[in-house]
């Protein structure tokens, strides 16, 4: 689907800001906190590790007091598969939702939301349609709002790096179908500098997919990772989608990311024209390299 837009244009904004980071543990916040830190910012990090649980941040009056003297906000919150105590709703919608008014009651007009590929008009998976609900807020908002979202991240540190880097070492590895589902992976150092040309950048409004240059497929992608760890080609198992699902709703209980959406979303695949996202950037995403599984955002940057 193509990028939206939904432009509005404010000065240039170059000076160190306070930024209210929220999701500042997970795998694209660490990395966020770290580099724009370097670039002179300070980060004012919301999650469950500095008390800040999203469970009961429901409401605009929640966010007041970790808005206090905060230029900008920027919201990584995500979970790829439902808990018990972790649901879509509460986290992708209702409570970045509740920040985002409770920027514009107080007049915070910079906001970053950190979304998803797919979270667009096809989306049918619950963890897309969430992510969607809270883009559509913020678009709506009379807030200076730029949705960034990326595909597939990877880097040092990611929940699905490292798992797939795991499966690409079994002698045996186990794909969907032919293992031709095709992914546009973008590594976590392109988020990154996404997140900093949007602070600076006068043009706002603005809803970007942020994705590689290059289209591989699963199986290619694992082999990447195996021959990125010094192993040799294995043989493919290729599993029907049927017997996917059937796994998928028997470990779904055990591990969020083994959800049947998940299974659905990965058969669908998802790509977008990478054009918009290098002109935003003034360059191409990051050409692949093996190095780049084992580096995290600052190092792949420097």
């Amino acid at each position: 689907m193509p990028a939206q837009a939904f432009h509005r244009s404010r000065p240039p904004e170059r000076k160190a800001m306070n930024i209210l980071l929220t999701g500042a543990s997970g795998f694209i916040g660490r990395n966020l906190a770290a580099v724009l830190t370097q670039a002179g910012h300070r980060i004012v990090p919301a999650s469950r590790r500095t008390g800040c649980d999203f469970q009961r941040m429901t409401a605009p009056a929640d966010w007041l007091p970790y808005l206090r003297g905060i230029d900008a906000v920027i919201n990584s919150v995500g979970i790829i598969g439902e808990t018990r105590h972790q649901r879509f709703a509460t986290l992708h919608r209702d409570a970045p939702t509740a920040l985002f008014r409770a920027c514009a009651e107080t007049g915070i007009r910079l906001v970053i939301q950190i979304s998803a590929l797919g979270a667009d008009r096809s989306a049918f998976s619950a963890y897309h349609l969430s992510k969607r609900a809270a883009d559509d807020v913020l678009r709506e908002l009379d807030l200076n709002g730029f949705v960034l979202r990326p595909s597939l991240v990877y880097g040092r540190g990611g929940t699905s790096s490292t798992l797939f880097l795991r499966l690409a070492t079994l002698p045996l590895i186990p794909v969907i179908g032919d293992g031709k589902q095709m992914l546009q992976p973008i590594h976590i150092a392109d988020v990154a500098a996404s997140v900093l040309r949007c602070l600076e950048n006068p043009v706002t409004g603005q809803t970007l997919d942020i994705v590689g240059n290059e289209t591989v497929s699963f199986a290619d992608w694992l082999a990447r990772m195996r021959a990125a760890q010094g192993q040799g080609p294995a043989r493919l198992l290729q599993i029907p989608p049927s017997v996917a699902g059937a796994f998928f709703r028997l470990f779904g209980q055990i591990h969020p990311l083994f959800q049947p959406d998940n299974l659905r979303m990965l058969l669908t695949g998802y790509h977008a024209d990478p054009a918009p996202i290098s002109a935003f950037l003034g360059r191409s995403p990051l050409a692949f390299s093996p190095d780049l599984f084992f580096a995290n955002a600052s190092e792949a940057l420097s």
